[in-house]
């Protein structure tokens, strides 16, 4: 199953340190890839491509010009999408039921304003809470229990850099 996960919106310098660190926390918990619509930032591209080359894995960045177009696209390959949004039902009471599906999964998260024909063209629309919160939390969270904690010690194939876990300071193993 393939995760990736479609970031709308994107809005060079006003967003550029949240959509990257959405996109650092997709590659860390266990998404294949992002795509992301929006203004493209090539800089964001590339610094995600130097932290996929220096700590390992396969994880891609792409951009779209449309979200709506991504979404029918991933539907028609026979793909499901799970928008999260803090309007929409409960992760505890429908996580069983998105990961018992093996479908590949196409996790959406808003920027500024989500049309609300978002809400209407997805499989699932999924609140981590029903409070404001932030996309990168969302995500996070909704990664976390869709791989049942197993994303936590995943293991980056080609990595350069590798962090040592030491309980007082820092450690980092360089490969060469």
């Amino acid at each position: 199953m393939e995760v990736a996960v479609l970031r709308i919106g994107h809005r060079f310098i006003r967003d550029y340190r949240t959509t990257t660190h959405l996109f650092l926390v997709a590659r860390a918990f266990g998404a294949d890839r992002v795509i992301y619509t929006g203004q493209r930032d090539k800089g964001i591209e590339e610094e995600i491509r130097e932290i996929t080359e220096n700590w390992g894995g396969t994880f891609k960045v792409e951009y779209a010009e449309s979200w709506e177009s991504t979404v029918k696209k991933w539907r028609e390959g026979g793909g499901e999408v799970i928008h999260l949004t803090m309007y929409g039902l409960l992760i505890q009471d429908v996580i069983g039921q998105i990961r018992d599906s093996k479908r590949d999964k196409l996790v959406a998260v808003g920027g500024a304003k989500v049309p609300g024909s978002m809400y209407r063209l997805v499989d699932w629309n999924v609140a981590v809470t029903s409070q404001p919160h932030s996309e990168v939390g969302a995500l996070s969270v909704f990664l976390h229990e869709l791989f049942e904690g197993e994303e936590l010690s995943k293991s980056f194939q080609n990595a350069k850099l590798i962090i040592i876990p030491h309980s007082k300071g820092k450690k980092v193993m360089k490969k060469s």
